[in-house]
């Protein structure tokens, strides 16, 4: 094998690399972002829930079962589409709660 032929082997690789580099980069990081996102939500709704328990004046059993379902979701830490299920569990507890204020 000549000396040229390595060149553009090793150029011809370093090219391909480049392109798969470029095309799946920005996909991994808005997949990332789009996962830290769910899950910053699904913590808030969860906060959200937990507010509004500590601040009703009678136990709701149900919302009681839904916020410990979402809880132990999150403990789980799944994709984002357990963070949209716990989410949603969480708000449903939330609501819940200020309905029997």
């Amino acid at each position: 094998m000549s000396h040229t032929l390595l060149v553009w082997l090793v150029g011809g690789v370093l090219l391909v690399g480049a392109g798969v580099a470029t095309t799946l980069l920005p996909r991994w990081r808005a997949r990332g972002q789009e996962h830290r996102t769910a899950w910053s939500a699904a913590r808030a709704a969860i906060d959200s829930a937990a507010v509004s328990r500590d601040a009703a004046a009678s136990r709701v059993p149900e919302a009681e079962r839904l916020l410990a379902r979402a809880e132990s979701i999150a403990a789980g830490r799944g994709g984002v589409s357990a963070a949209g299920a716990a989410a949603q569990l969480a708000r449903e507890a939330d609501r819940l709660w200020r309905t029997h204020q």
